[in-house]
């Protein structure tokens, strides 16, 4: 993903979402240094054309550094064809390559479980407005999940 690719990104975002809710907290979320991380996205493409992304950014549980799931977006007339599915496991292994012990999401309890997310306060993690099925965990390497109190640089 590069610099270039952000506006196709927002419009991504808007047409999956059907709102500017996600696209702004997209925007707070590169704008935000303690959020942010530069190449922790990737981008499905059909033809070249852009179609779905993932991305990853900072979040914290306790005092450890973890990463962030989302926002994960993909066009309309792309969905339940898998371009989500690759975007989201490209994504990840670039978390793990980069040998980061967790990940968190606040997303479809339906959805995130194929990737093996399971639900956050299952291993210790609260946040006061996120607490249930929607927000979940997944180990990336063999340090484990750790547990505490989330907190995001950006609150979306």
């Amino acid at each position: 993903m590069t610099p270039a690719d952000w506006q196709v990104l927002r419009d991504i975002t808007f047409e999956a979402f059907g709102r500017q809710y996600e696209v702004d907290y997209l925007d707070a979320l590169r704008a935000e240094p303690n959020a942010w991380i530069p190449g922790l996205g990737c981008v499905a493409t059909v033809d070249e054309r852009p179609i779905a992304y993932a991305l990853l950014s900072r979040a914290s549980v306790g005092s450890t550094a973890v990463l962030s799931l989302g926002p994960v977006a993909v066009l309309p007339a792309y969905q339940r064809q898998g371009a989500g599915d690759a975007a989201v496991r490209a994504t990840l292994a670039l978390g793990v390559e980069r040998a980061e012990p967790a990940v968190v999401v606040l997303g479809h309890d339906q959805y995130y479980p194929r990737f093996g997310f399971r639900q956050a306060t299952g291993f210790g993690i609260h946040h006061p407005q996120y607490d249930g099925p929607n927000l979940m965990a997944l180990a990336l390497g063999d340090r484990g999940v750790p547990a505490g109190p989330l907190t995001y640089p950006v609150d979306g």
